[in-house]
């Protein structure tokens, strides 16, 4: 195998990598002096308690909001803080939720000398050549990384957590973003000294036999620019090529006994290292010379822009999602009205069937996709649930009644910020688990807990754009896969296809779904949803419409993608928004109280742009009525009963047929009551061909009866029950006459009044006493249920009544941990005091009258041990009373259960 295998890359897995490495970054001595962190004032820290220790209140308070899983459960001190800020899974969460740069930065820290400074750092970032936007960012980029805890020092002294290094550090095991391999003395640690020194006489170093300085003269030469260009000039042009293929990464390469000559110049000038048998890394010293001192082929400090598509006029988006709004309320009634009288069946996995799913599509002249949402959309808001019967069913909830009951404007912001806060994805439905098993609407495995956080964060971007502006689509997927990047373990090969990431997906979703619901119009913020959000609550003065479109659009141009907010209303900046995304930890910044109170402003501003019911519609020759706009509910209810919808729009059109007429008199409606609604609710006169028509069904009506025997048919008119036993439709319902008024049938009698009204004629069902059964399709409705609560995907965000807690707790008990103690006799150092029970009732009473500190080891009812300083008040019953440092708090405490006291160094 020759040169042309060196541009694959050697597969190694990634190992598992140590979870103690954590409380080595995080161990503090036990004598450090309070205030001060144990060293001198002005001294770099020397472990990341320290550095953490020399915090205020706000600094601690912000790492706690932005890294929320330290708080579960509230750390006892400052040692304990930073031992788990180092663990595995924290640091992985904290990192995944980094932007671009801050990353980059963090990777950059990651493959240079520890400790780097600063210098170091800008270096790697912005290459020889210097990058302002870099210099720039750079400041933002390591105090965010040193207000998560995961950078440490001085900017002289930057120190990544150990863990985060083992993470982000080149190496076989764990391929890095950066494309860079290991060091040479990481390369060469098992080379042995006779291949060391044929590399330096190759190179032109002088021979040593010391294996460290050889590598620290190989790693000068690499690192030495003016030396390194001149070993470069030497080197055939075939092996160059080779470098270009190994400078960006992957750095490994394969290669055969006998490599081909320039593989084999690259080999012995040490620009290839062998790490196996058959495998050469490039060198990281060597790689970055070749890059230009760049740790990064592109490095991205500033967030991509959201560019402009089209701008409308506000009062056009407005109007545009009210329609929406208007469109939304309706197809969700449409949907649960549709389900109340015998919804869906259950599955046994749980959710609902492809084929319920294309039936509910094609009731609501919708696609698949938009279906499955609304149907999960009404799961969310707890306006539909399965009723937990034997043949269990979808059906609607008490709460749907309640919901019904609001005025629109209510109900829309209902339906809004239950989705908003939904972690269940109506966009998977269709697609397959990780086993392969297809996703069903209200199926289990649909929650994911980014969801709400996403679909906030897409707002508050679309929020940032000036008024009336739609966003180009790429645009803002770009800028969300910048403040979220997928951490990869490998640069992606040029010309790999771009696969969407979960966040991808679900942003592009939430622009569609945030249209269907009315939040924004035409793919531009309104004004109700920017009132949600809280952003700026005026609009600007409409801009001049367009020459060329006279609805007030205008196409972006090149320079329409910067943010302009109305005048007096500040728009976020760039930093600002990426800043404020970072601090939420991945949760929507709304507590329940304030999204209720921003909803009912919403409410507010749309009221106005929702269509007013409508109490008439237009009566037409053609046995149809026009409903001109949405009707008052229970008109509405009425006039679904009388007539079939036969098209839905701006205007529904109904249809009256013989067989609405009489659904509507089996409801027990009369004639007189059905022309009587009609002349009230009409705007025009009620047409001839309508009245004769319900005249006709009625005087049919009930003309026949029929009840059970298993059923029977009686009728006064005798000549008319002969002519039903004389047709042929009717041999299938098995019928004999029983008396000349009265026909006895084998078939159920809801079996023999669909066979009847088929044949032409307009029974009536009748109780066993006789009288006529008024039947209504009852709305079925489930037990009371809750809406299904959202799955998070990490702990909820802490307010500043827990952090202010939790800081204070902090303090309390790191005062108390580092308080300086006496040496206790027969105690060895960090275990605990240990007295005999004179010698602790003696010390604890002396405590108690100089009003003085002391240090006792204590063992809890669970038999855990802990040490803690407390000032005694005092002692009686068994019992000491006293003012606990550790907790902050007076606290009681058995005696019997005390190791033993010692006396501090210093008061506490």
């Amino acid at each position: 195998m020759g040169t042309g295998e060196l541009d694959r890359e050697a597969h190694v897995p990634a190992g598992p990598s140590a979870e103690t490495s954590a409380r080595t970054d995080a161990h503090a001595s036990a004598s450090t002096a309070e205030g001060t962190g144990g060293r001198a004032a002005g001294a770099s820290p020397r472990t990341l308690a320290e550095a953490l220790r020399s915090r205020g209140d706000e600094g601690l308070a912000a790492l706690l909001r932005a890294r929320p899983d330290l708080l579960s459960p509230v750390p006892n001190d400052l040692t304990q803080l930073a031992t788990r800020a180092g663990t595995r899974a924290s640091v992985v969460r904290a990192l995944e939720r980094l932007d671009r740069f801050t990353l980059q930065t963090a990777q950059a820290v990651a493959v240079a000398v520890e400790p780097a400074s600063y210098g170091t750092v800008l270096a790697l970032l912005g290459g020889d050549d210097g990058d302002p936007a870099v210099e720039a960012a750079l400041p933002r980029a390591l105090g965010v990384l040193r207000e998560q805890a995961l950078i440490w020092g001085d900017d002289d002294r930057l120190r990544l957590v150990r863990t985060a290094r083992e993470l982000l550090a080149p190496s076989p095991q764990h391929p890095s973003a950066t494309g860079l391999g290991p060091t040479v003395a990481e390369t060469t640690s098992g080379m042995s000294p006779g291949r060391l020194q044929e590399i330096l006489g190759a190179v032109g170093l002088t021979s040593t036999h010391d294996p460290v300085s050889a590598v620290a003269a190989l790693t000068s030469l690499f690192t030495d620019r003016e030396r390194m260009t001149a070993l470069l000039d030497t080197a055939p042009p075939d092996a160059l090529a080779v470098l270009d293929r190994l400078v960006w990464g992957p750095p490994y390469g394969e290669v055969t006994a006998d490599p081909a000559p320039p593989v084999r110049w690259l080999r012995d000038h040490g620009l290839l290292l062998p790490t196996s048998l058959r495998t050469v890394v490039l060198p990281r010293e060597a790689a970055l010379h070749l890059r230009g001192g760049r740790a990064h082929r592109e490095t991205e400090p500033v967030p991509p822009e959201v560019r402009v598509a089209a701008e409308y006029r506000p009062q056009v988006v407005d109007s545009t999602a009210a329609g929406q709004a208007h469109t939304a309320l309706a197809t969700v009634e449409e949907l649960l009205k549709g389900w109340q009288t015998g919804g869906p069946a259950v599955l046994r996995a749980g959710g609902l069937s492809v084929r319920d799913l294309k039936r509910t599509a094609a009731a609501l002249n919708v696609s698949e996709e938009i279906a499955a949402f609304w149907i999960e959309l009404a799961y969310a808001a707890g306006l539909l649930a399965s009723d937990g019967e034997a043949d269990e069913r979808f059906a609607p909830t008490p709460a749907y009644d309640e919901w019904l009951d609001l005025p629109a404007p209510a109900r829309w912001t209902a339906l809004v910020t239950a989705w908003l806060t939904a972690t269940r994805t109506a966009g998977l439905v269709g697609g397959q688990d990780t086993k392969g098993r297809t996703l069903a609407a209200l199926g289990p495995d649909l929650d994911r807990g980014a969801a709400p956080e996403v679909r906030h964060r897409v707002l508050t971007l679309l929020a940032d754009l000036p008024w009336g502006a739609a966003p180009v689509q790429d645009s803002l997927l770009a800028r969300l896969r910048w403040e979220r990047p997928v951490r990869t373990p490998s640069p992606a090969a040029p010309g790999a296809p771009d696969t969407p990431d979960l966040r991808s997906r679900i942003a592009a979703w939430t622009l569609t779904e945030a249209e269907l619901l009315g939040l924004t119009g035409r793919g531009a913020l309104c004004t109700a949803a920017r009132t949600l959000l809280a952003a700026p609550p005026a609009p600007p003065a409409p801009p001049t419409p367009s020459p060329a479109d006279g609805r007030g659009r205008t196409e972006a141009g090149p320079g329409s993608a910067e943010p302009a907010g109305p005048s007096g209303s500040p728009s976020q900046s760039l930093a600002a928004s990426t800043a404020a995304a970072s601090a939420t930890g991945g949760v929507v910044p709304h507590s329940p109280a304030e999204l209720a109170a921003r909803a009912a402003l919403a409410a507010a501003v749309i009221a106005p742009m929702l269509p007013e019911p409508l109490d008439h519609v237009l009566l037409q020759a053609d046995l149809t009525a026009v409903a001109p706009g949405p009707l008052e509910r229970p008109l509405a209810e009425a006039l679904g009963v009388l007539a079939d919808v036969e098209s839905k729009g701006g205007a529904t059109v109904y249809r009256f047929t013989p067989g609405s007429v009489r659904r509507a008199l089996d409801a027990g409606q009369a004639a007189t009551d059905v022309h009587a609604f009609l002349a009230r609710h009409s705007r025009t006169p009620v047409p001839q061909p309508l009245s004769y028509l319900i005249d006709d069904v009625a005087r049919k009506h009930g003309h026949l009866r029929i009840g059970a025997a298993s059923a029977y048919v009686r009728c006064d008119d005798d000549a008319l029950l002969d002519e039903i036993l004389a047709d042929r439709r009717s041999h299938g319902l098995r019928m004999r006459r029983l008396a000349p008024t009265v026909l006895a049938a084998q078939a159920d009698p809801a079996t023999l009044l669909d066979g009847l009204r088929a044949m032409g004629y307009a029974p009536a069902a009748e109780s066993a006493e006789g009288d006529v059964l008024i039947t209504r399709a009852d709305a079925h409705r489930t037990p009371h249920r809750t809406p299904p609560v959202p799955v998070p995907d990490g702990p909820p965000l802490p307010d500043d009544t827990l952090l202010g807690a939790a800081v204070k707790a902090i303090r309390a008990g790191d005062k108390a941990a580092t308080a300086v103690r006496k040496p206790a006799p027969h105690t060895a150092e960090g275990a605990l005091p240990r007295t005999t029970p004179a010698e602790t009732l003696a010390t604890v009473q002396a405590a108690a009258l100089t009003g003085s500190a002391i240090w006792i080891g204590y063992v809890n009812a669970d038999g855990a041990a802990s040490q803690r300083v407390i000032a005694p008040i005092r002692v009686e019953g068994g019992f000491v009373t006293a003012y606990d440092h550790t907790a902050d708090e007076v606290r009681t405490y058995p005696l019997h259960r005390i190791t033993g006291v010692a006396e501090l160094a210093e008061p506490a």
